[in-house]
């Protein structure tokens, strides 16, 4: 693993830092990429009984190889514009998904302790990308921001449906949780050997630490910066408690385990039509507020449904929560378009995704917690609810046309 790394930054090293030229070719590569950014998460907990009875771990390890990945984005995707001002963008892009195929092979090969540190080593591979394919976005495809990050974002979550319904038949064909876990390090290869090819062949005017160069001015003290970085942390606080939660909620309620897995899928896959219809419409206008505002009121109303009656319509509530949480495209989007430069547009998301993943990571955690000390799910909806009115009003002010 360390080699690949040596050899991206190498590369990156011995050429100047360039800004790729947004062809086709570049814009597959980073729909390949965003693909990978999801399985190696959602894969584990397809397998985690199998992982548990095979290792004989207990739930504390089984809580900390689920925790950890949100953790690692908060950590290693604040790291993500250091890396990009000293490798460039694209070579940091590249170390990023070496980073992710090594961990993938590193965490199927030995016990408890490996487990645990293949995914620390894949999921900073992602943080890294998390970041940094924004920037690419910024700088590639200025004119197509909209349509990019729609893309991105869409095969997100493809990609993270694909992790935990096709990792189970992929071990049981293939002859175990390890097998059926170290196939997703095939499709991270091939993402990493695009990527290399398009970094190599499609070089753009040299930018330094971003096309143009960064103001260079600390976001800690930036109001907008705050803004951005709330309503980022706000959704996915959102959605890390729907996708945790919502299946037992469901089933409390007196909904079958089968079907409440079902609606959690559709919550999920609602994201991929509205990501690639919604930001390229929101983006071709100076301002995203109302799109924003727009989703937040469905989220809003979801969580009120189930709040309120869970199991008189599911599907409904679950529809409503689905396109409130595909609100997480426009947080990208506004990412990429509240900042002038690559440069800035690295640090912000460095910013938005390091402390927006910090809270996503919290609310799980307050959520069951509050549900322990009430006994009930009322008070954790209450707070949930206080999250979702926080996103729209963060959100309505992010998606003002102003900069950094």
């Amino acid at each position: 693993m360390s080699v690949i790394v040596a050899a991206v930054v190498g590369t990156a090293v011995k050429h100047t830092p360039r800004v790729l030229v947004g062809s086709g070719l570049l814009g597959l590569a980073v729909v390949l990429a965003a693909v990978n950014l999801r399985p190696a998460v959602t894969s584990v907990g397809a397998v985690l009984d199998e992982m548990r009875d095979s290792l004989g771990a207990t739930s504390t390890w089984a809580g900390a190889l689920t925790t950890a990945p949100g953790l690692c984005f908060a950590a290693a995707g604040s790291a993500a514009p250091w890396v990009a001002k000293r490798i460039g963008v694209a070579g940091a892009v590249g170390a990023a998904l070496a980073l992710l195929t090594g961990g993938l092979i590193l965490r199927v090969l030995d016990g408890q302790l490996v487990v645990l540190g293949g995914t620390l080593v894949a999921t900073a591979g992602i943080a890294l990308a998390n970041v940094l394919i924004p920037v690419v976005v910024k700088e590639s495809f200025t004119a197509r921001i909209g349509l990019m990050t729609g893309l991105y974002t869409g095969a997100l979550q493809a990609g993270g449906a694909l992790g935990s319904a096709v990792t189970p038949p992929l071990a049981t064909a293939l002859g175990g949780w390890r097998q059926g876990l170290a196939a997703w390090a095939a499709l991270a290869g091939l993402a990493l050997i695009v990527w290399l090819a398009v970094a190599r062949t499609r070089p753009g005017v040299p930018s330094g630490e971003g096309s143009p160069e960064s103001t260079g001015k600390s976001l800690l003290r930036n109001k907008l910066a705050w803004i951005v970085t709330l309503f980022f942390g706000l959704q996915a606080c959102l959605a890390y408690i729907v996708m945790g939660w919502l299946p037992q909620v469901f089933i409390d309620a007196g909904v079958s385990r089968g079907d409440a897995g079902l609606l959690l899928g559709l919550v999920s896959i609602l994201g991929l039509p509205v990501s690639l219809i919604v930001p390229p419409l929101a983006a071709r206008r100076g301002g995203q507020s109302w799109w924003i505002l727009l989703l937040g009121v469905f989220g809003f109303a979801g969580v009120l449904g189930v709040m309120l009656a869970p199991a008189a319509a599911p599907v409904l509530w679950s529809v409503l929560l689905g396109l409130g949480m595909s609100v997480f495209s426009l947080a990208l989007t506004t990412i990429a378009l509240r900042a002038r430069t690559g440069g800035d547009t690295a640090r912000l998301s460095g910013m938005a995704q390091g402390i927006g993943y910090l809270l996503a990571a919290l609310g799980p955690f307050l959520f069951g917690l509050l549900h322990d000390l009430t006994g009930g799910w009322t008070v954790p909806f209450v707070l949930l609810l206080a999250a979702v009115v926080g996103q729209m009003v963060f959100g309505f002010l992010a998606g003002r046309p102003r900069y950094i």
